[in-house]
């Protein structure tokens, strides 16, 4: 059993202590510090997260009275400390920045307080903009919402249409795999040294797996089935995988099995690549005043096979913490946070391409935003719209998401996969031996899960 390689994540850890961590849910005070007007913030230290925190005192804070203390981290070290936060129900934080990976196993384990309530007693909040799948993602089994998103993505085709057009190939208007296959081969060394594609290699559950799990679901595999069966080595995994391996060994980025998103983002702007899959937002860096290819790139659906649309969905999200005895300011925070105001504020003082978008409608009937982002702007919405986290292949899934299993246990086991399927981009491995490999970690991971379903 490879030496029983398997790690649990913060995350899982977390979750396993949850039993234990909830008979404090409610205690430790919950104050927080700073006084009963201010609330505590745990976020990520992402671009668009700092403009809230520059903006925050001069116009939430000036027109409510609630003094936002923030926390700011890097990724990494903020999924650690919101995971120990959060189960442990100390109160010490009222708000935290999570993913729609997060959000519904906290919801799960009640670390995170339900909004419905809030959300129903403040129409100007307008739920009803927030884009449906956004919704659906931060949502509970109960079907109470446990979230709201501050900027949102989903994935799609990215291609230079001046190289394209060199070639006499036009982009289908909703590309299959193989179609963007034979592209690739088409363009490849189109401009000196200038590759087909770029597809990320770099290990992680979050970099390769994300672009790869959307492949694996339009090529009909799964990593488990409705019933937890393990499916890492089935037929249509491991030809989705070919493909894909395939492909960016023949027509891909050079350095593939280091390259992640930043990676591929600098090929595609400095000329290296033609074509890149990937998340949504890249578009603003793609379409900024100082990029060299800025107005020279087209942008497709993400490119599909058994499935309608196989493009992932992620959100960066407010949750308030079950323990925090502040819910009522720190809702007055999420809603003016994830509110239109709160765009047209970003718009008018920091420019339209820095507004926290993909999260609602209203965002992209915005003359002035549509009029900055419009050559991704239509794009990105189709692609939100289009992603469906509760059913994106062609079988039952037993949990939640798209390009992620939304289960504690994912982080590890997806990361550990793709380990071996990096290794299968630099040619030191076979697929099908990543496969079985990761086969039998997955088949650990099922089994906890079909042994809990049997009790």
């Amino acid at each position: 059993m490879l030496g029983k390689r398997k790690r649990i994540g913060a995350l899982a850890v977390a979750v396993l202590l949850a039993g234990a961590a909830s008979g404090c849910a409610g205690w430790g005070g919950g104050a927080g510090g700073g006084g009963a007007d201010s609330i505590n913030v745990l976020m990520v230290n992402n671009p668009q997260m700092i403009d809230l925190q520059q903006l925050t005192a001069e116009h939430f804070t000036k027109e409510t009275g609630i003094k936002v203390n923030f926390t700011v981290l890097p990724e990494n070290d903020v999924r650690d400390k919101i995971s120990q936060e959060f189960s442990s129900q100390a109160g010490q934080y009222d708000v935290a920045s999570l993913s729609n990976f997060e959000i519904p196993i906290y919801a799960t384990s009640k670390w995170i307080a339900p909004l419905s309530d809030y959300i129903a007693e403040d129409p100007s909040f307008d739920q009803d903009d927030v884009l449906k799948p956004m919704t659906q993602s931060l949502s509970g089994e109960d079907g109470q919402v446990y979230g709201e998103p501050f900027y949102g993505e989903s994935s799609f085709l990215m291609y230079r249409k001046d190289v394209l057009a060199s070639k006499g190939v036009t982009m289908p208007a909703k590309p299959t795999w193989q179609q963007v296959a034979d592209i690739a081969a088409k363009v490849d060394n189109a401009q000196p040294g200038m590759r087909g594609i770029c597809l990320r290699g770099q290990p992680g559950w979050g970099q390769l797996f994300a672009p790869l799990t959307t492949v694996v679901n339009t090529f009909g595999g799964t990593w488990f089935t409705e019933d937890w069966q393990a499916k890492v080595n089935s037929p249509e995994f491991t030809e989705a995988t070919k493909f894909y391996v395939d492909l960016v060994r023949n027509h891909g980025e050079l350095g593939a099995p280091q390259a992640g998103f930043t990676e591929c983002l600098n090929n595609l702007v400095q000329g290296n690549v033609a074509m890149w899959y990937d998340a949504t937002s890249a578009a603003g860096s793609l379409e900024a005043p100082d990029s060299p290819v800025k107005g020279k790139i087209g942008y497709a659906p993400a490119p599909v096979v058994k499935t309608d649309s196989s493009g992932w969905l992620y959100a960066w999200s407010w949750s308030i913490q079950q323990a925090s005895e502040k819910k009522d300011n720190a809702w007055k925070f999420i809603s003016w946070a994830s509110g239109k105001e709160y765009e047209e504020l970003v718009g008018q003082k920091l420019g339209w391409s820095r507004v926290p978008a993909g999260k609602r409608a209203s965002t992209y009937a915005n003359p002035q935003y549509v009029k900055e982002a419009g050559a991704f702007a239509e794009p990105t919405k189709q692609a939100i719209e289009a992603a469906d986290p509760r059913n994106p292949g062609v079988q039952p899934r037993p949990a939640i998401g798209i390009q992620f299993v939304d289960i504690p246990e994912f982080p590890d086991l997806g990361t550990q996969v793709s380990q071996d399927v990096s290794s299968a981009i630099a040619g030191r491995m076979t697929v099908e031996k990543a496969l079985g490999r990761g086969q039998e970690l997955a088949d650990d991971v099922a089994e906890r899960y079909r042994s809990r379903e049997a009790k």
